[in-house]
């Protein structure tokens, strides 16, 4: 299994903090965020792509020499938010440049998460299926900012609108995926037919109507850091 964590945004709603440094590499009680993520890859994971910008690349290259793990920082030339390739344009990106053809882990670089990569991994092998992590924000009002999911009783996923305005659950995709290797040319059908390269859960959204994709809810917490209320958030609440 490979892993691709997505850090090509150029978070300009996070400005003037990521203006010069990409959102991954901000420190958030004493850590940097992809580093709490890189602590939880499964370890059947045996290579992990970073994917990010031109701009930032250079500042991955440097994080990388503090990691011991099998890493490649991969560059997708984009120079600003206006060219960028989005989350779905990334992952091919690095699936067509390594050639990608197995299981794939992908995780938003921009997730702060409390739960575990390894028991997700486990209910993944149990069902050698799509898995998407899920994690209930609790309120409405906050479901609308999210891509959002109802499920069956035996986990799959029956419902998924990426923010919604009337939600039908509080379920939320944290932007945790477990993909087995028949799902990258789903992917690759899913771009050549729709043109949609931005977000992952309008992949998901689709995905979920032609096959079994399957949600796992956790219950510990997890930190979309995708404004400055929400890193004030975790920098308050995360591993209290």
């Amino acid at each position: 299994m490979k892993a691709i964590i997505l850090a090509a945004g150029y978070a300009t709603r996070l400005y003037p903090l990521t203006k010069d440094k990409p959102k991954p590499l901000l420190d958030v009680k004493g850590k940097l965020i992809i580093n709490y993520i890189i602590e939880k890859i499964p370890q059947e994971v045996d290579h992990i792509y970073v994917v990010t910008n031109n701009k930032f690349f250079s500042h991955f290259e440097e994080w990388k020499k503090s990691i011991a793990k099998p890493i490649t920082i991969v560059n997708d030339l984009t120079m600003s938010n206006d060219d960028r390739l989005g989350s779905l344009g990334d992952i091919r990106f690095v699936i067509d440049k390594f050639s990608l053809n197995e299981d794939l882990l992908i995780v938003a670089g921009d997730n702060l998460f409390e739960f575990g990569l390894e028991e997700i991994y486990s209910y993944f092998k149990e069902k050698r299926n799509n898995v998407v992590a899920l994690y209930d924000v609790q309120n409405k009002e906050l479901a609308k900012l999210y891509g959002i999911v109802s499920i069956a009783e035996n986990g799959k996923i029956v419902h998924f609108e990426e923010k919604p305005q009337e939600p039908r659950s509080t379920l939320s995709s944290t932007g945790v995926y477990f993909y087995p290797a028949q799902t990258i040319q789903k992917l690759i059908e899913f771009l050549d037919s729709t043109q949609k390269s931005d977000k992952a859960g309008d992949f998901l959204e689709w995905l979920y109507t032609k096959e079994d994709v399957f949600g796992y809810p956790v219950k510990k917490k997890w930190f979309d850091i995708g404004s400055l209320e929400q890193l004030e958030l975790a920098e308050k609440e995360f591993l209290s």
